[in-house]
């Protein structure tokens, strides 16, 4: 598909197959002068790859070749196969996981940037579910650099209060009737996006879990937690109620090979009134959120 040119950045809608050839819905964010970086950023749960084209576009005019994408079942990978026939419409009866996601989407996702960019230092932007993966994937050894940005160990008892009751019933009392009822979580439940069945109700599991993904006795994917060994920086946004410092690091404790740095911002100390779970990504923190992630990413730091 042709890209378009937005701000010295070479834009390209494409697609590439997850490890069993499903193909997934991305976006190529490319400088026009030299690339330095090569750089894949990884969705949170139910947040559609657009909502990051700001940043990408941003890290791009600085010289790094950026992917986004969405993981099955959503956004532009909700219908697309690379056997040629289409998803039904509706997600009832679409088979995948969160486990799915990290072991077929997002380690295809890192094959295919360090194939592509061989020469250039890989790093990986994890948002929430995104920074999660990064610990899950048998190929996490090829990531320089990692970027967390309010990505937690998310079990409700450390959310933030009211907000820990309010998910809690949102999720067992709305979310999991509806879901069995209609074979997959409908965004307008308060979800965000639509997500398949099995997604849900991993991620259900895990949330009401002591410590989260870590208490999955079937996630054989744990093992690879303490096979990253690169760079590891966490952000914390202190008005975030999902990811908590505490729920940030129940889930860098998970990174045993390395000691990762935490880094709780206030929207005080970015002059923002506030920043959330979602708010980092706004073209508004150009200045100061995106410049500070972008010289560490690229080592500068």
């Amino acid at each position: 598909m042709a890209g378009a040119g937005l701000d010295d950045v070479f834009i390209d809608d494409i697609t590439f197959p997850a490890a069993d050839g499903y193909l997934l819905g991305a976006t190529l964010f490319l400088p026009r002068g030299a690339k330095r970086h090569a750089v894949l950023i990884n969705s949170a749960t139910a947040v559609p790859r657009k909502i990051y084209r700001g940043l990408a576009g941003y890290l791009a005019h600085r010289g790094c070749a950026v992917l986004t994408y969405d993981y099955r079942g959503t956004g532009d990978s909700r219908q697309k196969s690379l056997v040629g026939y289409n998803q039904p419409r509706s997600l009832a009866g679409f088979n995948a996981t969160m486990a799915d996601w990290a072991a077929l989407d997002v380690t295809a996702a890192v094959a295919w940037m360090r194939e592509r960019y061989k020469h250039l230092p890989l790093n990986y932007v994890g948002h929430s579910f995104g920074g999660q993966a990064l610990g899950l994937l048998a190929n996490n050894t090829e990531v320089s650099r990692a970027l967390l940005i309010a990505a937690q160990a998310g079990t409700w008892k450390l959310m933030a209060s009211p907000e820990r009751y309010r998910v809690y019933a949102m999720l067992n009392f709305v979310g999991v009737p509806l879901t069995r009822l209609l074979g997959y979580a409908p965004g307008w439940s308060g979800l965000g996006e639509d997500l398949p069945k099995g997604v849900f109700e991993q991620w259900v599991r895990w949330v009401m879990s002591p410590r989260y993904l870590f208490d999955d006795p079937k996630l054989r994917a744990l093992e690879n937690f303490p096979h990253y060994r690169g760079a590891l920086r966490a952000i914390c946004l202190a008005d975030d109620p999902w990811a908590t410092r505490p729920a940030v690091e129940l889930l860098c404790s998970g990174f045993t090979a390395n000691k990762p740095e935490i880094l709780t911002i206030a929207p005080a100390d970015v002059g923002a009134a506030k920043i959330g779970h979602l708010g980092f990504f706004r073209a508004e923190h150009r200045d100061t959120l995106w410049r500070g992630a972008a010289e560490w990413i690229e080592g500068e730091e």
